[in-house]
């Protein structure tokens, strides 16, 4: 039975650029693709935690997949990916998917290199996939504005915030609390530290929140999606009626 994935699971979900087709690639011999779905792993920075490994196998088979396992460079296990614990997404035109997505904090001096996951089939077949780690820390974003706690400020016609050392890409996440807390806009991958709003997205005498995840790179052939990513701490503030 499938166990409903708490909130920050679902934002994880929403970093992450989720492939539309895994045979596709997987013939172009990108080696986070199998026939049976696609792996990566990413180091992940984020304000209320230790850093930790994101683990991630997703899946149009998923009724055929009896379990997945990934190991460290040298061939130790890591750990399996909780196949109890996934997503559906839903497409048009497309078959149904489940995203499993696992985390496990990251040991003290975690090795770079090749990590495997080898992905078990309930017919007895077995395939693998692969995902490079380079060993760094992705600091999170800061100096965004508006600031923390800007209260009654004139309407932005834009979100900024310094460049994060290290990041090429950028996401942005806005929620409205006077819509219960609900997220009202996420930004496609972004090139530069600034958002341009939508006109009409903020209203006057409005109540938001906001957040930047930061990324080094998106959809690489080597290091996937992304290999370290860095998420800032919520931003509150309100705009004068």
């Amino acid at each position: 039975m499938k166990r409903s994935a708490p909130g920050p699971v679902a934002l994880l979900l929403a970093l992450l650029s989720l492939p539309a087709s895994a045979t596709t690639l997987w013939i172009k011999s990108d080696p986070h693709y199998t026939p049976a779905g696609f792996f990566d792993i990413h180091i992940c920075h984020w304000p209320d935690r230790p850093n930790f490994y994101l683990m991630l196998f997703s899946t149009t088979r998923f009724t055929e997949v009896e379990g997945v396992e990934v190991f460290y460079p040298d061939g130790r296990p890591l750990a399996p990916i909780d196949m109890n614990r996934y997503r559906i997404v839903k497409r048009a035109g497309k078959p149904e998917k489940h995203v499993f997505i696992t985390n496990i904090a990251l040991p003290a001096n975690p090795p770079g290199g090749w990590y495997r996951a080898t992905i078990r089939m309930k017919d007895g077949s077995t395939h693998h996939a692969r995902d490079r780690i380079e060993i760094h820390d992705m600091p999170m974003a800061t100096g965004l504005l508006p600031a923390p706690d800007s209260m009654n400020i004139p309407l932005p016609a834009q979100l900024s915030w310094q460049p994060v050392a290290g990041a090429k890409h950028y996401q942005v996440f806005i929620w409205d609390k006077w819509q219960g807390g609900k997220e009202i806009f996420k930004s496609k991958i972004l090139d530069e530290p600034r958002l341009i709003l939508p006109p009409g997205l903020l209203q006057r005498g409005g109540s938001y929140k906001w957040r930047v995840h930061a990324r080094d790179v998106n959809e690489h052939v080597e290091l996937g999606d992304f290999n370290h990513g860095s998420l800032s701490p919520v931003v509150l503030f309100t705009v004068a009626d």
